[in-house]
């Protein structure tokens, strides 16, 4: 087999010999171009470090370098002629692939801005170069895997920032208080993405902001790539629509009084429209009133369907006075009471709140604290669940993510390069020559048009610096959650 040197788009296979003769070395840059987002003028940078460590370090090693060299050879002689034909394919040819076999190890260097810093449009995120020259090649081969690999976790990381600032902004409001913020936002995405990576890598980034999550995989890959420890996510017990159906339409009191009894403290979490979810408002719950304040804990109700802010915060069109017209939260006050925060919004007893998972955006959950607000109550009466219709309703164009290649040395010669189509308006000029970001008054900034030299002189003023270099991270460069957690947060004002 060959591997990690299979991740590539099929027309890169032969780039090699397209480049001109005496190409030495050839340098590319990762950056977010633009955003369809209204509002939004930076990418928060998340995922390298999980890159390097699963592809350019286990992969490369396990799938390629480990392999015997006979075995990698005749495996990619065999695509090529299968892919390609026998012409195309001999072309190709394997003598490349097998001297970086020999070489033992990828001859890349790639310098980044720390993880969990919010990267302006048209700053890049990262280099990468190669430090040989004989593997020229090598840096834009692997354009396609480091891209798939980033756009997912920095567009989600992102996401669930701007959703950390909205609620933020309205529990600081209604309660004075920021401290249940994190938990405010749980995801429910892992059953809409692209696979099981795909929920890695979005989920890892909605933990960069929230605890909430039911995204196992998601935990453990910020453990074992980011050196998680304490409390990376969390979740509680909670039903879904088959247990509910299971215990019978016309005994539906009986099985939440039966789950009531199966977790006498805690959390538990009850989806409760399975049916009808008025009539759970407006008898089994006051049935139930008692046993629910007796319990230590809380039980939430959870409504999952339907227009989400109309559900949680009421429906004007309805009849006046009726549970569909005041919404969940209130509802829920009107049988269980609570508190008033100290800047005079109600908060709902500790034995009760209440969770919605389905169809929630930004601008619904910003529509759901605004009128809670305006109702009087705090926005912390309401867990929202994130899921794919926020985390999959996005591609690589979101936030117009790109590599470039801007220089490269050809025969001992500096060549500054750029691409300016002069038919497109929408921001694919690229960036030209040596590339530095630095921080001045206003954030972060590029500084392009270099030459290495030049790039050089700025030494460590400049922000893209050396990560991971031929096969291993630079002594002190790899970071732990907790570090990249405390710069997003920070983001938060």
């Amino acid at each position: 087999m060959f591997g990690l040197i299979g991740m590539t788009d099929g027309y890169k296979l032969d780039h090699r010999r397209q480049y001109p003769v005496g190409t030495e070395y050839v340098y590319s840059n990762f950056t977010a171009r633009s955003t369809r987002i209204g509002g939004q003028d930076a990418v928060i940078f998340f995922g390298l470090q999980r890159f390097l460590m699963k592809y350019f370090t286990y992969q490369a090693i396990a799938t390629f370098f480990d392999e015997p060299a006979k075995a990698v050879r005749d495996a990619y002689r065999e695509f090529l002629r299968s892919y390609l034909g026998e012409q195309a394919g001999a072309m190709v040819g394997t003598d490349h692939i097998m001297a970086l076999h020999k070489l033992g190890y990828l001859p890349l260097e790639i310098r980044a801005l720390p993880e969990g810093t919010a990267v302006p449009y048209r700053v890049p995120m990262l280099t990468i170069e190669n430090t040989h020259p004989d593997f020229f090649w090598l840096t834009n081969y692997f354009e396609t895997l480091l891209s798939c690999n980033l756009w997912l976790p920095c567009t989600s990381a992102t996401t669930a920032l701007r959703y950390r600032k909205i609620l933020t902004h309205y529990s600081s409001l209604t309660t004075g208080k920021i401290d249940l913020v994190p938990y405010q936002g749980h995801d429910f995405s892992f059953r809409g993405l692209e696979g099981v990576e795909g929920a890695e890598l979005s989920g890892a980034g909605h933990l960069l902001s929230f605890l909430g999550t039911d995204c196992i995989p998601a935990i453990q890959m910020l453990k074992e790539d980011y050196f998680g420890t304490g409390t990376i996510g969390i979740s509680v017990p909670a039903t879904e629509h088959s247990v509910m159906c299971a215990g019978g339409q016309g005994d539906e009191l009986a099985t939440f009084a039966r789950l009531l009894d199966l977790y006498p403290s805690g959390y538990i979490s009850i989806v409760s429209d399975t049916w009808d979810l008025w009539k759970v408002l407006g008898t089994y719950l006051p049935t139930l009133k008692e046993k629910i304040l007796d319990r230590d804990g809380a039980l939430i109700i959870r409504p999952d369907s339907g227009d989400p802010v109309l559900i949680l915060t009421g429906d004007a069109s309805a009849t006046p006075g009726s549970l569909q017209h005041k919404g969940v939260v209130e509802s829920l006050w009107d049988i269980f009471g609570g508190a008033v925060s100290p800047t005079g919004y109600k908060v709902l007893d500790s034995h009760i709140g209440t969770i919605y998972g389905d169809s929630i955006t930004v601008e619904r959950a910003q529509a759901i604290c605004e009128r809670l607000k305006e109702k009087g109550f705090a926005s912390t009466n309401v867990v929202f669940g994130i899921g794919s219709y926020t985390y999959q309703y996005v591609t690589r164009d979101t936030n117009g993510f790109a590599m470039k290649a801007t220089w490269a040395q050809v025969n001992g010669e500096e060549r500054l390069l750029q691409k300016d189509p002069v038919t497109d308006t929408s921001g694919k000029k690229s960036a030209r020559g040596r590339l530095v970001v630095v921080q001045d008054k206003d954030g972060l900034r590029l500084i392009d048009g270099l030459t290495k030299k030049e790039q050089e002189g700025y030494g460590t003023v400049d922000l893209l610096q050396p990560v991971w270099r031929d096969g291993n991270f630079m002594l002190g460069r790899t970071l732990t959650l907790a570090e990249i957690r405390q710069r997003v947060a920070s983001l938060v004002r």
